[in-house]
């Protein structure tokens, strides 16, 4: 079996609560508690839930663009949380990010050609007439021409500066690209649109990608993989269509059950899930689901399940398996 591209252990990110007078520390915002997956070359794995439950949170932590509280991240074998600053930077260019506004991304004052021309300048690639090639090049990867080089972000529609977004992590030719709910402020036609040209770009270049999502359709459209994400764990984890044809966790089923069906004729039962996410800086104890769950049990109220391997290559925290 190959050593997968990135494997993660026991990740962890909590934030202080601050109080009182002197600002002292009175509490933590667990937003991630304990992830743990591995995602192979050239594959998809794609991460859903509700929001707030620390998708985006896990992304950066991966990145390092915030410094997780625990665990470690491998890519390529190298422990990505132990390195120095400088040896953080050389890595970041094999490891990009797409983020998920392209109004916030990108620069205003910049043109466009500054914009994806930085990462090639921050590490040390190519001369200024390579530079200004690449640029040219990538813009016409992502279905744009080469006049728009000398454009503003302000000059282009939502979908256009998605797609710049989208060659500027292509500058430096990483392996590994998180997208962090790309298309989720697009409108649905431009939103297959940008799927489609990053399911091109992964077969032209080998790209791996962790795909940030909270719309079930988009993630089952894109994804190899799909990791379901509940207040700061990942609580099942399989194959795309074997999570879709048969959920294990009662969380997966009732987010697959709230999945409309475009016919107005189609009459579905739904159960749903009652109550409110609680708060991850007072999450409950044993199972984090336990208190919307219609199939709980009283070890689920004390007890946090284990995340394993339940059927070949299938993984939950469930205490039903």
């Amino acid at each position: 079996m190959t050593q997968p591209l990135l494997q993660v252990h026991n990740l962890k990110k909590y934030f202080p609560i601050k109080g009182g007078v002197f600002g002292k520390k009175i509490g933590d915002v667990k937003s991630v508690d304990g992830l743990s997956f591995f995602v192979n070359k050239g594959e998809t794995l794609g991460i859903v839930g509700e929001s707030g439950c620390g998708k985006s949170t896990t992304g950066r932590l991966i990145l390092r663009l915030l410094e997780p509280t625990e665990g470690k991240v491998l890519f390529n074998e190298k422990d990505v949380t132990n390195l120095s600053i400088s040896e953080m930077r050389k890595l970041r260019r094999d490891m990009q990010i797409i983020f998920q506004d392209p109004y916030a991304s990108l620069n205003p004052r910049h043109t466009v050609e500054k914009i994806l021309e930085e990462p090639l300048i921050v590490h040390g690639i190519g001369d200024k007439k390579e530079r200004k090639r690449r640029v040219r090049e990538m813009l016409e990867v992502v279905g744009l021409s080469s006049y728009h080089a000398k454009r503003y972000p302000h000059q282009f529609s939502g979908g256009q500066r998605q797609r710049i977004g989208i060659a500027k992590a292509l500058m430096t030719n990483p392996s590994l690209i998180i997208a962090d709910e790309p298309v989720s402020a697009l409108d649905v036609s431009i939103q297959s649109q940008v799927l489609n040209l990053m399911e091109d770009l992964q077969k032209k270049y080998g790209l791996t990608y962790i795909f940030i999502a909270h719309d079930l359709g988009v993630v089952r459209h894109i994804s190899d993989r799909v990791g379901v994400m509940y207040l700061g764990r990942i609580i099942e984890l399989t194959e795309s269509e074997k999570l879709y044809n048969k959920p294990l966790h009662p969380y997966t089923e009732a987010l697959l059950e709230a999945v409309p069906i475009p016919d107005p004729d189609y009459k579905k039962e739904t159960v749903g899930i009652t109550g409110e996410i609680p708060s991850p800086s007072n999450p409950p104890a044993g199972c984090a689901f336990h208190t919307r769950c219609r199939s709980c049990m009283e070890i689920c109220k004390t007890t946090r399940p284990e995340f394993k391997e339940v059927e070949d290559g299938h993984y939950v925290a469930c205490h039903l398996y």
